[in-house]
């Protein structure tokens, strides 16, 4: 069985204060697959994102990953696997320099100093960031912080990414390049965002989650031309999708 496989079987998670976030979520995603997971404000996304890589626990049901299912004893063989960047870059950049930033992980899975040395040069040059190398992350812009967390994620070599909200608080330059970073891996991507316009350039898969369960689970454009279920999950169509206020012709999804 592919380690690229990500499974997830009757889902559930409260928060300590007994709200419901996860009510029952089934679904498998396979090698490749760039997966939009889209929702309104609580929906769950953040929070099944958290539960792919084990920094949550379900309260019941089953996450696997390949062969192996996420529990605490299988974390380490599961975060070698599955590379996850938060959706604010500061709770992921902590260290002096951006090449200890990225080297870190590495370093901590035993790597010598010269395979760490390279994967932090390849991890760099990916997103455009060699540049920084020498740079403190806590000085750098919103969009340079982005790419080096998910630079420090490529260091780890996984083969799954999961991303909460890639492209938040980009300015149009760095979410375009943010974009086009994302549309060139051949990882399995699994994408937690509000930016549908994002989804419909990345991603060949929408998984719409309302409050707590599957909405709907198939293609950009299937997905978001059904407005009734868009208006039921309390979503706008992509900004493409919308009609021109002036002509009001608008283009459909692919």
């Amino acid at each position: 069985m592919s380690h690229h496989l990500v499974e997830v079987q009757d889902l559930h998670y409260a928060y300590p204060d007994g709200t419901a976030a996860l009510r029952g979520i089934s679904f498998r995603f396979t090698h490749g697959e760039a997966v939009g997971v889209v929702g309104a404000n609580g929906a769950g996304k953040s929070t099944l994102l958290l539960h792919l890589n084990g920094c949550l626990s379900p309260a019941s049901g089953k996450v696997r990953v390949g062969d192996v299912q996420v529990t605490p004893k299988t974390l380490p063989e599961v975060r070698r696997t599955v590379g996850m960047v938060f959706q604010d870059p500061d709770d992921q950049l902590f260290m002096p320099s951006v090449r200890e930033e990225v080297a870190f992980g590495p370093l901590n899975a035993g790597l010598t100093r010269e395979e760490v040395e390279t994967r932090v040069a390849l991890a760099l040059d990916t997103v455009d960031a060699s540049h920084l190398a020498d740079r403190p992350p806590f000085r750098l812009s919103g969009g340079e912080k982005r790419a080096v967390a998910i630079a420090s994620v490529l260091s780890l070599d996984p083969s799954i990414l999961v991303m909460d909200e890639p492209t938040a608080n980009l300015d149009p330059y760095a979410r375009r390049k943010t974009i086009e970073l994302l549309r060139s891996f051949h990882h399995t991507r699994i994408i937690a965002t509000h930016d549908l316009d994002l989804v419909l350039d990345v991603c060949t898969r929408t998984l719409v989650l309302h409050r707590g369960q599957v909405a709907a689970d198939g293609s950009p454009g299937e997905v978001f031309q059904d407005e009734a279920l868009l208006a039921a999950c309390h979503l706008e169509k992509p900004f493409r999708m919308q009609a021109c206020p002036v002509c009001g012709a608008a283009t459909k999804a692919e």
